[in-house]
């Protein structure tokens, strides 16, 4: 009976591994990212994000957004290549794993800028945005969860 159940359990693990989902499939049926996806989907960003990379994203959730100023993501909605220099600058390339942000100062951005680092004790922060949770691995890269919306300085 223990043999059975076993090899049950390795056939359930290899069949949902089997269908590890992308990072804007992950960030759809997460349920906190529906501003984010929006966004996405009006930069025409999301074939990228779709493709091998990998990418890291942080991944400002919804009430991120919320606290933007009001008519900041209407404008951003509104002006998809501002919106795309926005959301590529939350996007590294490469599968950057929190074991490894923490020991960097600085991330190159997809977008061409650096989005600066800061550790302190347990806590990181991006650009002044909170890291508040890590590491959901998708198929073709990472997501860290972030509470403010981080801009490029340029």
């Amino acid at each position: 009976m223990k043999r059975i159940l076993t090899v049950m359990m390795m056939m359930v693990f290899a069949v949902s591994g089997a269908f590890a989902a992308d990072i804007v499939d992950t960030a759809v049926s997460a349920g906190q990212f529906k501003t984010l996806v929006t966004a996405v989907k009006a930069a025409g960003l999301v074939e990228t994000l779709k493709s091998a990379g990998p990418f890291t994203v942080f991944a400002p959730t919804d009430e991120a957004f919320a606290k933007l100023p009001a008519g900041t993501v209407e404008s951003l909605l509104a002006n998809p290549e501002k919106l795309k220099q926005v959301l590529l600058y939350h996007v590294v390339a490469g599968k950057v794993m929190a074991a490894d942000v923490v020991k960097i100062k600085s991330a190159k951005t997809v977008q061409g800028s650096s989005a600066t680092v800061k550790v302190n004790g347990g806590s990181v922060m991006i650009d002044g945005a909170n890291v508040i949770k890590t590491d959901i691995v998708t198929d073709n890269g990472v997501i860290h969860v972030i509470d403010s919306v981080i801009l490029p300085k340029n």
